[in-house]
């Protein structure tokens, strides 16, 4: 499969984000704003799907959940389940590496005010669909939140009424592939207590049962 079909460090094609990633590096030089690349295993037993990068974290360092309060209980779940080598994720030379995982977004790039359009989503959902359909068999998806649940239907070419996104569900897409939900690491959640650290290894728990 063409690898631009994957992933396109130049992709341009959704004007107002392009036009936002213009004047995000022009208030911030240093910061990556581009779209971000997946991170991680190149064959992993584990997808997990997150919403777009974070202003100051992702699209800051070019990481996913790289350097912002989302990546926090994520990168500590990702350690305690073995699936990386430390738990904290700072900045991209910071040694960090994943084993059996890896972490894309169902859009690519920074949206205003943390909120993609709907057609924003669907054109870049092409390259989620592909990511998709290089995955092995066995390997389990977790949708980060209800609009990276939502866009990995769309993947399959499934209605939003084929499954409904609830904290810990696990569903059943086409071919047998087990697709998990759990609610965003998001600084809202987690300081609401929406999303507690109990609740998030449950999660965990349920996809080392299901990979079993």
């Amino acid at each position: 499969m063409d690898s631009i079909l994957l992933f396109d460090p130049d992709c341009k094609s959704c004007n107002r984000l392009d036009q936002f990633l213009i004047d995000v590096k022009c208030k911030f030089p240093a910061y990556h704003a581009r779209p971000v690349a997946p991170f991680g295993d190149s064959n992993p037993g584990l997808l997990i799907v997150g919403l777009a990068p974070g202003m100051h974290g992702a699209n800051a360092t070019g990481r996913p959940f790289t350097g912002d309060y989302a990546g926090i209980l994520l990168y500590e779940a990702l350690y305690e389940f073995g699936y990386s080598n430390q738990p904290v994720s700072t900045h991209l030379g910071d040694g960090l590496v994943l084993k059996n995982c890896k972490i894309t977004n169902a859009v690519k790039c920074l949206p205003p005010q943390n909120k993609p359009t709907v057609e924003e989503i669907n054109r870049c959902n092409q390259f989620l669909a592909a990511e998709l359909k290089q995955l092995s068999e066995r390997a389990i998806i977790l949708a980060l939140g209800q609009i990276a649940h939502q866009a990995v239907l769309k993947a399959y070419g499934l209605k939003a009424s084929a499954a409904r996104f609830g904290h810990n569900q696990v569903h059943t897409l086409p071919a047998g592939r087990l697709l998990i939900d759990s609610y965003h690491c998001s600084r809202y959640n987690v300081q609401t207590k929406r999303l507690t650290k109990a609740m998030f290894s449950d999660v965990f728990q349920t996809i080392a049962q299901l990979s079993k």
